[in-house]
């Protein structure tokens, strides 16, 4: 079997055999396959599509390119949550806690921010010593002390992904939904978790712009969890804003801390609570959804989800106190107020353009591997069916780089559409897929 003719099988649009798919993944692996070659089929891929069998069998390869975890010794089942990405998205460091204070083991393998998207090891990194970078041997052991660790992808976990993901970014696949669905999929199963929670973003702040393209993704999801025997729920979520008030790193950390001790923004607490509830459930910590949400207000209300947060965080090596000293977190020293050129209501906002403005100023990072400003960011101050005045402010930047500022300033002025007649603020959550505990999910 050679690289160059599975290429040219997916360039003509054939479904590849599992014996193919493993010979790609195998050879890529090893340094067999070279990177122009995974490269020119990464791109086959994206034009030509694959099925579901050839997903599933493209993760199932992800995933035995290296070790899996086996968490069969836990007392309850470890359940995970997975976010396609989004502007302000910081419920891992929210539903993390409150799952892992219900006594749910919380395995949680985590991604860095590329473009507009935030990364949840940015944000934990926020806090000084957080370690995400544990070995398997202490990811256990964290899970096993406190019930929830937060890593990075490590050599071990799915090196087929790692490297493909790389290449994916530098070779315009990033938003190829077989590749995202094999991608996410590969780390979470290997996790040894029996269920995952999956929040799919959809709006102008996301990687897929329309409902209809979330809900093939889902889809793909679900099926390749259902072919590997694990439970899985989905929510379909609005990305068509900011999630919460905050965007960039350590001020997101201290947004879901807030959210953790019940003060938290509308939205964020809304879609973390309810992440939260299908965990549980999936998790044998609440019998259902109802159960689920009450548990949340519990272990809210009772300061439980809180102590818990500062448990990890002395664990994987940070400093617990920056839960109650927001100073020991890192803070910009520049301000720029963004404010209104008109009067009317927030018609719309281009998320992704603040995502863009917030990497500009150092929040994000434009390729993997690149340097960023944990203290800078910015706070969104109005939002969708928002009444605005002339010189309200929109938005507040924080800035280390003041060279950057005003290009930032011009794009968040730009992303707010205020029109003369009054809207409303969009659904947060649009639909709910999946199983759950053998019973299906119709989507609503």
């Amino acid at each position: 079997m050679h690289a160059p003719d599975v290429i040219q099988k997916k360039r003509s649009g054939e479904e590849l055999s599992h014996r193919e798919i493993s010979f790609i993944i195998q050879g890529y692996t090893n340094g067999q396959v070279a990177d122009y070659q995974m490269s020119a089929l990464a791109m086959a891929i994206c034009l030509r599509g694959m099925s579901a069998q050839e997903t599933v069998w493209l993760t199932e390869e992800m995933i035995h390119s290296g070790k899996t975890l086996d968490l069969s010794d836990l007392d309850r089942p470890a359940v995970d949550k997975h976010s396609t990405g989004g502007v302000g998205d910081k419920t891992s460091l929210v539903v993390a806690p409150v799952v892992a204070a219900a006594g749910v083991p919380v395995p949680m393998i985590s991604g860095r921010g590329l473009g507009f998207s935030g990364g949840t090891l940015d944000k934990l990194e926020s806090i000084p010593g957080f370690r995400t970078d544990l070995s398997i041997a202490e990811f256990r052991k964290a899970l096993e002390k406190v019930g929830a660790a937060l890593i990075g992808q490590t050599k071990e976990i799915a090196p087929a992904d790692k490297k493909l993901y790389s290449l994916r970014d530098v070779t315009g696949t990033v938003d190829c939904i077989p590749l995202m669905a094999a991608s996410i999929m590969s780390k979470k199963m290997a996790e040894g978790i029996s269920g995952l929670v999956l929040d799919v973003k959809v709006g102008s702040g996301a990687f897929m712009k329309t409902t209809a393209d979330a809900a093939e993704l889902t889809e793909l999801m679900i099926d390749i969890a259902r072919g590997m025997g694990r439970e899985c729920v989905a929510l379909l979520t609005d990305m068509s804003q900011p999630l919460g008030r905050q965007v960039g790193n350590s001020l997101e950390v201290i947004e879901s801390f807030e959210v953790l001790k019940g003060n938290g923004p509308a939205d964020l607490t809304a879609l973390c609570r309810e992440l939260s509830a299908e965990m549980l459930v999936l998790g044998r910590g609440a019998d259902d959804l109802a159960d689920g949400r009450d548990t949340y207000d519990r272990l809210i209300s009772s300061g439980a989800a809180i102590e818990k947060m500062c448990e990890i965080i002395s664990e994987q090596g940070g400093d617990p106190r920056v839960v109650d000293d927001y100073s020991g977190l890192p803070a910009a020293g520049g301000r720029c107020v963004v404010t209104a050129d008109s009067e009317g209501w927030v018609h719309a906002i281009d998320t992704a353009a603040i995502g863009h403005a917030s990497m500009i100023i150092g929040a994000g990072r434009s390729m993997l591997g690149e340097k960023i400003d944990h203290a800078a960011g910015m706070t969104i101050e109005a939002r969708i069916g928002d009444h605005i005045m002339a010189g309200q402010s929109l938005a507040t930047l924080h800035f280390n780089q003041a060279s950057s500022a005003d290009e930032a300033e011009t794009l968040v002025r730009q992303a707010f559409s205020i029109g003369q007649e009054r809207v409303n603020g969009p659904q947060l959550i649009k639909e709910r897929r999946g199983q759950e505990l053998g019973r299906e999910i119709a989507a609503t």
